[in-house]
């Protein structure tokens, strides 16, 4: 995913809880949606810069050479200027770009 091209806001902002409340109806299913959604982006943040600065890892066992590394130090910024997965969550959902379901819900309604 590109982080960089999603219209999440990069400081917080205020949010009308009856706006975020309206898909669910219930404020505390909306917020516990959209934590679930910033773990999952989180998560997914974390492997993709991982994966990136491994490819400069130097297995050395000696702790007096540190060598600093341009091109990590741009990759440490690019991800220090993206917003936080929470706001990513909570621009997502507002959009409704955030598919859930409920299964106690679903299961009752087999019958």
């Amino acid at each position: 995913m590109d982080y960089k091209k999603v219209k999440a806001p990069t400081n917080t902002i205020t949010r009308d809880i009856n706006e975020i409340a309206a898909p669910t109806g219930n404020i505390y299913e909306s917020v516990a949606i959209i934590s679930k959604r910033a773990n999952q982006i989180s998560v997914e943040m974390k492997k993709e810069i991982k994966a990136k600065l491994d490819e400069f890892a130097s297995y050395n066992d000696s702790l007096e050479e540190v060598f600093e590394n341009r091109e990590q130090i741009e990759i440490s910024r690019y991800y220090e200027k993206l917003p936080k997965p929470s706001l990513i969550a909570s621009q997502e959902f507002a959009d409704n770009q955030i598919y859930w379901r409920d299964p106690q819900k679903d299961s009752s309604n087999r019958y």
